[in-house]
Parts: C-alpha cells; sequence; structure tokens
C-alpha cells in the first residue's frame, strides 16, 4: 500500500470536499488531476452525491492510480457519445443530444431507465436503476483499502423516514445529535449509491433496514464534516463546488431554469461555509479568551462551558468552483456527453494549476483568525475586471 505524502510540508491534514452536481462532477476529476501532478494527496475525502462517488474512486485507489481510476468511470458513463465531434459549433447540439439520450437510454455503468412492465408490475418510486452503479463501484473501488482506514472517507445522504441527515464514515464514533447522525461502518458500494440516490430519478437505498436518498437534499457540500469533527487539527480544505453563484440575468425560460439551479444550489454552499467559518472564528476567540483569564477562573463553569468550545485550530479553504463561460442549459448536471466531459475536466485541471501555482495557504495566517477562506480564480477574474476599466478609464 503507498503511503499517501504532505506536500504541503508543515504537518496540516489536506482534506478534499466534493459537492453534489451529477454530470458536472467530470470537474472535480480534473481538480483532483491537478492536485496530484503537485504532489498534493488528501488525507480525508468528504463527498455528497456524485463527490461521493468521485471520493469514493480517489480514496480506494493508491495515489498512483487514482487518476487512472477516475478517467475509467468517467468514460465508461459517457461512452455512447465517444464518436461525436466536439467542437463550438457543435456543442450546443452535442449538450442537448447527451441530456436527451441520457433521459432516454440512461448512462452505461451509472443508471438505466426502467423497463415499462416495470411500471405494471407494482409502484415505482424511481425512474431509473442504480444497479449499473453498484458493479462500477465494486469495479473500480478497493473497499478493503478504505475499511482500512489509513485514508479517511465521509459521504451524506438521508434517512428517508427520519429525515437525519447521515454522515457515513471510515473514521470516529457513531453519533447522532437528533438532526445529524455520524455512522462509522463497513463502507461497500451501497453506501455511496445512498448518497447519490436522488429523488426521483434514482430509488432510495437500502441499508442495514433504513432507506436512504441523496444527501444534496439537505446539504450539497459536506464542509460541516470537516470543520465540526473533533479534535480538529491545522488543515488545508480544498472545497470543489459545481456551480456558480455569480452569473448574468437569464433572457430565456432554458437561461432561467439554469440560473435557478445555480442559484439554489451555490448558495445553499456559501451558507454553509459562511456558518462554518463564523462558528471556528467563535471557537478561536474563546480560545483567545482562556488564555486571558486568570488561572484562578478556569474552574468556573461558566468558564469550563467556554474552554468546552475553544479551539486553536486553523483551517484554510479553498474555493475552486466550476465557472464555464458558456451557459449550459439546466440540463447540465444529467448532460453526460463525452465531449462536455473532456471540457470539464479540463477546466478543473487548470483551474486547480492556478489555484496551486498561487498557493494562497501558505500566506501568514492573520492573528486571531480561526478560518481562512480563499477563492484565487475569482480574485484573478475581479482583478482582470478592475484592470479593463482602468485601460478604458486612460
Amino acid at each position: 500500500m503507498t503511503k499517501t505524502s504532505n506536500a504541503l510540508d508543515d504537518g496540516r491534514r489536506i482534506v478534499l470536499v466534493l459537492q453534489g452536481g451529477g454530470a458536472l462532477g467530470s470537474y472535480q476529476a480534473g481538480v483532483v488531476e491537478a492536485l496530484s501532478d503537485n504532489g498534493i494527496h488528501p488525507t480525508w475525502f468528504a463527498g455528497t452525491s456524485i463527490g461521493a462517488i468521485n471520493a469514493a474512486i480517489v480514496a480506494g485507489n493508491a495515489p498512483e492510480h487514482r487518476v487512472a481510476k477516475l478517467r475509467a468511470f468517467w468514460e465508461k458513463v459517457t461512452s455512447p457519445t465517444a464518436l461525436l465531434p466536439h467542437n463550438a459549433q457543435t456543442s450546443e447540439f452535442e449538450r442537448q443530444f447527451g441530456a436527451s439520450l441520457s433521459m432516454l437510454m440512461g448512462q452505461p455503468g451509472f443508471f438505466s431507465p426502467r423497463p415499462p412492465t416495470a411500471w405494471w408490475q407494482k409502484p415505482a418510486v424511481s425512474s431509473y436503476d442504480t444497479k449499473p452503479l453498484e458493479d462500477t463501484l465494486n469495479e473500480l473501488v478497493d473497499f478493503d483499502r478504505i475499511n482500512h482506514g489509513e485514508t479517511w472517507l465521509s459521504v451524506n445522504a438521508v434517512n428517508v423516514r427520519t429525515g437525519v441527515y447521515t454522515t457515513f464514515a471510515n473514521y470516529g464514533q457513531t453519533t447522532d445529535t437528533g438532526i445529524h447522525r455520524i455512522e462509522r461502518v463497513k463502507f461497500n458500494a451501497r453506501h455511496i449509491m445512498a448518497s447519490g440516490a436522488i429523488p426521483p430519478a434514482f430509488p432510495p437505498v437500502e441499508i442495514e433496514g433504513q432507506s436512504y436518498w441523496d444527501g444534496g437534499l439537505l446539504s450539497n457540500s459536506p464542509l460541516m464534516n470537516v470543520l465540526d469533527h473533533e479534535p480538529r487539527n491545522n488543515s488545508v480544505v480544498f472545497q470543489v463546488d459545481l456551480y456558480q453563484a455569480f452569473g448574468e440575468p437569464p433572457t430565456t425560460m432554458e437561461d432561467a431554469l439554469e440560473r435557478d439551479k445555480d442559484i439554489r444550489y451555490a448558495s445553499r454552499t456559501r451558507l454553509t461555509t459562511e456558518a462554518a467559518r463564523r462558528r471556528h472564528d467563535a471557537r478561536s476567540t474563546a480560545h483567545a479568551v482562556l488564555d486571558m483569564l486568570p488561572k484562578d477562573m478556569h474552574d468556573m463553569p461558566e468558564v469550563k462551558a467556554l474552554a468546552r468550545i475553544s479551539c486553536s485550530s486553523q483551517m484554510d479553504i479553498v474555493h475552486l468552483i466550476y465557472r464555464p463561460f458558456e451557459r449550459q442549459g439546466w440540463k447540465k448536471d444529467f448532460e453526460f456527453s463525452r465531449g462536455t466531459m473532456l471540457s470539464r475536466w479540463q477546466a478543473g485541471f487548470a483551474d486547480a494549476k492556478i489555484t496551486v501555482a498561487k498557493a494562497p495557504w501558505r500566506e501568514p495566517f492573520p492573528p486571531h483568525c480561526g478560518t481562512r477562506v480563499s477563492d484565487v480564480l475569482h480574485d484573478l477574474y475581479i482583478e482582470e475586471l478592475q484592470n479593463k476599466r482602468g485601460a478604458t478609464a486612460d
């Protein structure tokens, strides 16, 4: 077994957080490839939905095999359109054709439509069957490696009966707050399938007598799992999001549907990130206050309560967000054409290369700050925009 390395060389834990987004997930594969090329090998992978599938493939393979296994998955599920030409003139046709083909025929190695007879025999709760995904995961993921626990994996789902947000993990102890349950499990393909069982397209996945749906129903980003985990360590967290918050106002119904989807999922991630940042900054402030208090006050109940929530760890959250220049339509998250898959993969690779070159996590950490959030590509975009305005004014 190849031991993962830490290219940051400063003892900080490296975490990769992967959001849900269906077919957009090949962007995350490009990010993984760029990080790997730069010797950055995370030791904790947290994913939801397609992010859980990518996370399982990466966590379930040695670092030198991860990109190849990701490529095998994405080439398998996009194989029906592999021979279509892909260029600026045909991309719109390809996207529409790819989305229609996915709805009618499913995707090899992922999901297939239920036959008409299935609807006559008994009521169905989903349009597609995900048994092909189970076979693909068992082919590409070494679950023994995951369950060995050298690399951490956590994926999110929702308990269909209770509505409780559930995290399956290969570390820690099982806990339950009533609204968030963390279960230490021996992973198999069904835990990953549960995280991606988005209704009503996909059926709920039964695990030990309980049914689960896609974790994105409650939170499309698993960042909370990372920042709330105890004990906390100084960490660099690469958060890879598949929906962008910024966008132009729509001019067509198609644009409106796409913009609605972007805002809905991007805003949830932003709210989660901001809430997590505020909580961790509060922990850092509590730690600083405790250091200023006289020792004879440390036995006071109020001070003990403060000590329980205090933390001195520092978290760098590094955003990598898929920001396509062209509109891709509201069907983009189930548009699995080979050409757009490759374009998204290349975008993730390019964005991660730029981010690694800038390496904002190497800057000195601000005093009395628990969490620092950076978005290199956003900052470069704003800088470019300001330079253009300055040139116009001159």
